[in-house]
């Protein structure tokens, strides 16, 4: 008996010290505004590549290779007289393929063999890469591709964008606070969903003049920034 009585004064005790103790919530922050900005900014490209090569086609496969080699030795040494830093050429392919003459109703013909050979070239004076393009077909050149034009550092470029971004989505947060009566309190989050150079369209044009030159427009290149900023509004 006396053990039961012991039992029970313990839990009555024990009844208001749990009742003491609070529930634990979380208290409401604010709200929270998610929007996506872009910042751009645009600079004059200072930077061209171009894909320039030569194809040769000859009887045998040996011969198809002996002249590519030799006409694209020319090749090089008319960039080398220009300027062009070996660090800035570079082999983009090589290939040799057989050539065949197809008829109706007849097996294919092999008539001789086709050899190619490849570089990527960047020019760092825009203003002379025309006339540099025209020196490579002189050598023999006679497969160009490009130009692709672009900036040699965007760094500088895109941190710009970086900070339009930031702050066209900070106007934006404001004008929504405005709208709903509320203010800006902070940033929550920010996450950059991509920085991207958009190449202008490249041109390459010929002079009409007594002495025709290639000529390459760099016009301007427009780079771009997005980022997802949240923003907490009370």
């Amino acid at each position: 008996m006396i053990r039961k009585l012991t039992l029970a004064a313990l839990l009555v005790c024990a009844a208001p010290a749990l009742a003491q103790v609070p529930a634990q919530t979380q208290a409401a922050a604010g709200t929270r505004l998610d929007l996506v900005a872009t910042g751009e900014v645009s600079r004059v490209p200072d930077i061209v590549r171009i894909n320039a090569g030569v194809v040769t086609q000859a009887a045998t496969a040996s011969e198809a290779i002996r002249q590519n080699a030799a006409r694209m030795e020319r090749v090089r040494a008319a960039l080398r007289r220009a300027g062009i830093a070996d660090r800035d050429i570079q082999t983009s392919s090589i290939s040799l393929q057989p050539d065949y003459r197809y008829a109706e109703n007849q097996p294919p013909q092999l008539t001789g063999y086709r050899a190619s050979n490849e570089v990527n070239v960047r020019f760092r004076d825009i203003a002379e890469s025309g006339a540099i393009l025209d020196a490579l077909v002189a050598e023999g050149a006679n497969q160009i591709n490009g130009p692709m034009l672009g900036l040699d550092r965007p760094e500088q470029a895109l941190d710009e964008a970086r900070t339009r971004a930031l702050g066209n989505a900070r106007a934006r947060a404001e004008l929504y606070a405005r709208a709903l009566g509320m203010r800006v309190v902070r940033i929550v989050a920010v996450s950059e969903a991509g920085a991207m150079p958009m190449p202008p369209v490249p041109m390459l044009r010929m002079q009409a003049n007594d002495a025709a030159a290639t000529r390459i427009d760099p016009g301007e290149q427009l780079l771009s920034v997005s980022l997802t900023v949240s923003f907490e509004l009370q």
